[in-house]
């Protein structure tokens, strides 16, 4: 229900059944995107914990302790490590950011917008961001509009890894209110973060990555939580 009055363009989902279960839980309560295509995508899976795959985290702190290593740093044997997870994040990244490029070239969203209300309107409602969108994106037309809204369902381990890419190579901006570290910690199940891009072409030029929220999880007082690896 929290995300039900966000416009999204675009819906991404690792296609591990957990993530397709919340990201049908979304749609089917969206009031713009309940038909929105989603594209299920490995590259989006969790990161794989080899033998300490579907155990608590307390055992695989316990292994890692065995080792003389600590969380998350330790792989379990026949477990990705983290650089690999990160090749992973990055590469989809790079993916998401050439096909928003390409369709926005294509449309010419840049300069026309979205029919309607526009979609930094629609995230303005809802996250403390929109003030700030409101001035960023003005309607006279000299700034551009937002391209598109992407939707992502993904885990937390393999999402602290992006995010950790988004501030070290990328230089992710951070508002007052998100630490760096925040940005770096797990996001609890069905947390919620938002960034905003700024893509130009050419394969030079990198992202400017703005994060306007990071792990919200308003919408789960009440709600009890388990962690697994």
């Amino acid at each position: 229900m929290y995300l039900k009055n966000v416009k999204f363009t675009h819906a991404f989902s690792s296609d591990l059944t957990r993530t397709k279960q919340t990201m049908h839980g979304i749609l089917q309560k969206s009031k713009f995107c309940s038909n929105l295509t989603v594209k299920y995508d490995s590259r989006l899976r969790e990161r794989r914990y080899g033998a300490a795959e579907g155990k608590a985290l307390t055992e695989l702190r316990a292994l890692a302790k065995v080792a003389g290593l600590e969380c998350p740093t330790f792989t379990p044997p026949g477990g990705e490590t983290l650089d690999q997870v990160r090749m992973r994040g990055k590469d989809f990244f790079e993916y998401l950011c050439q096909l928003i490029l390409k369709e926005a070239s294509q449309k010419e969203q840049f300069s026309q917008g979205v029919p309607g209300n526009s979609l930094e309107t629609s995230l303005a409602e809802i996250f403390p961001l929109a003030k700030n969108l409101g001035s960023k994106f003005n309607s006279n037309g000299s700034t551009p509009g937002l391209a598109a809204s992407v939707l992502v369902v993904s885990h937390g381990a393999y999402m602290r890894s992006l995010f950790d890419y988004f501030l070290t190579d990328l230089k992710c901006s951070l508002p007052a209110t998100v630490s760096k570290s925040e940005i770096v910690s797990v996001s609890p199940n069905t947390g919620v973060s938002l960034f905003i891009i700024n893509l130009e072409e050419g394969k030079e030029v990198k992202p400017a990555i703005q994060c306007v929220c990071m792990n919200l999880k308003e919408h789960l007082n009440g709600v009890t939580e388990t962690h697994q690896a």
